[in-house]
Parts: structure tokens; C-alpha cells; sequence
């Protein structure tokens, strides 16, 4: 006699580890000019399976040009309800709200009721702009949101620095920004777009 049982092609279980983020360490030593901020900080990023290497090097980027003793990444591109990166006071409050990318401007609005100050760091040439366009008039009278662009050719640079174990030094004078390790350098200058 032949029996028969149904399994299930995946399991819940199965799934989770599949989707399990990718985790680097990197060793990134700043001298920001511009804010007098000189310190070297040992960070773990885990990359979710949809984040490319571009996305987590604009991280580490956004990291090195808001450093300081609270802040920290957020869950990732799955959580909606976190930033990028953030930074909480001792009580909880939300002093620094960070996103990538091109957010909605719900998410924004919300960012900016929640948290002190909020940054965005656009990416992706057109898609930036465009974005940009569609929604500067409604964001521009929100008094504590700073946004700026990455140019396109500056962020897909950035993706060359990536490796499992980075040691990384990132320089700030004057708006530029110098990030190398031993092989490669990078230069990026954040196009700022608000506060215009």
C-alpha cells in the first residue's frame, strides 16, 4: 500500500535562514574637520539579503558623517518602524533619525515628530532626482530635516571598499569626504538639498 504525506516545500524555519543577514566587521577610524570629531569605532553591519554592497557602504558612510557615542545602525531594511541608523538619548528619546534612499513622505513627516533631527542621504541618480523633485516643495517646511544626495557614480564607488573584515579611513574637510582602505579610495561629496 502506498502512502502518501504532504510536507510543506518550506518551512517557516527553512525561510528565516535563508533570508539570514550577511555580517561584516569593520574597523572605521574618523577625522571629520568640519566637527572636530576624531575617533576610531568598531562596527558590525549586518547585510539583509536584498541590501546591495552599495547600500552598505552609504550606511557606513552615513555612520561616519553623524558619529557619535549614541548612535547606532537600526534593524535594517525590514523594519519599518526604525531608521537606517538613530541615536537615543539615556531616556529613550530620539535626538538623530537616519534614512537612505528615497522614503516616502509619510515615513518622513512621522521621522520628524519622532526624532530632534532627521537626515536623509538620497541615492540613486534620476530615481534621486526624480524623487527629490516630487517631494521638496512638502518636505521643505519641516524645520528639523537635513537632505542630501550622493551622486550616483560617487555611492556605486563606495561598493569597492566592501569586504567581510574592512579596515577603513574616513576623512571630512570642507563638505568632501575621503573614504580608503590600504587599496582604494574613495572621494564623495554630498550634494546638499535641504536646507538648500
Amino acid at each position: 500500500m502506498f502512502c502518501y504525506t504532504a510536507l510543506p516545500l518550506f518551512s517557516a524555519e527553512a525561510y528565516l535562514v535563508a533570508l539570514k543577514a550577511t555580517v561584516f566587521k569593520a574597523e572605521l577610524q574618523i577625522a571629520d574637520l568640519d566637527r572636530n570629531y576624531y575617533q576610531t569605532h568598531a562596527l558590525t553591519l549586518a547585510q539583509h539579503p536584498s541590501e546591495t554592497d552599495e547600500r552598505m557602504l552609504l550606511r557606513l558612510l552615513a555612520f561616519a558623517l553623524n558619529a557619535g557615542e549614541f548612535l547606532q545602525f537600526g534593524r535594517g531594511i525590514s523594519a519599518t518602524d526604525e531608521p537606517d541608523l538613530w541615536a537615543r538619548d539615556l531616556t529613550g528619546a530620539i535626538d538623530l533619525w537616519i534614512d537612505l534612499g528615497q522614503p516616502e513622505e509619510k515615513r518622513v513627516r512621522r521621522a520628524c515628530g519622532r526624532a530632534r533631527q532627521v537626515v536623509i542621504y538620497a541615492y540613486g541618480g534620476t530615481a534621486a532626482e526624480s524623487w527629490w523633485r516630487q517631494n521638496a516643495g512638502r518636505l521643505a517646511g519641516l524645520g528639523n530635516l537635513a537632505v542630501y544626495n550622493v551622486p550616483q557614480a560617487q555611492s556605486r564607488q563606495l561598493a569597492s571598499l566592501t569586504q567581510r573584515s574592512m579596515q577603513l579611513q574616513c576623512t571630512v574637510q570642507d563638505g568632501l569626504v575621503w573614504l580608503a582602505d590600504t587599496a582604494t579610495q574613495v572621494q564623495v561629496e554630498p550634494q546638499r538639498w535641504l536646507p538648500a
